[in-house]
C-alpha cells in the first residue's frame, strides 16, 4: 500500500466534472483507491462516495492505493487532483 497527499488547485474544488474524471480514471486500475479529506473516507471508484467529502479548492486529499498497478494509479490519480479544471 501507498499513499501520498496533494492538494486540490480548482477553484471550485472537486465537484461533479472533475470527481467524473478521477473516477473514470481510477475504475481503469485494479488496485483499491480510498479517498481521504477533512477526516472523511471515500472509495476513489465511485462519484457518490467522492462527492460526500466535499473537497474545496486549497483542501488536502490523501490517496492511499493498495494493489496491482499502484504506483501507476498513484501518478493518475495524483496529477489529476492537483489539475486546475474549469
Amino acid at each position: 500500500m501507498i499513499s501520498n497527499t496533494y492538494t486540490v488547485l480548482n477553484p471550485t474544488g472537486l465537484h461533479v466534472r472533475p470527481i467524473k474524471t478521477f473516477v473514470e480514471a481510477a475504475s481503469k486500475f485494479p488496485c483499491k483507491i480510498t479517498v481521504m479529506c477533512n477526516g472523511k473516507k471515500a472509495n476513489g471508484k465511485s462519484s457518490l462516495s467522492m462527492l460526500t467529502l466535499g473537497v474545496k479548492m486549497n483542501d488536502e486529499v490523501t490517496l492511499e492505493i493498495d494493489g496491482e498497478n499502484e504506483e501507476e494509479a498513484m501518478q493518475t490519480l495524483g496529477a489529476l487532483l492537483v489539475q486546475i479544471h474549469e
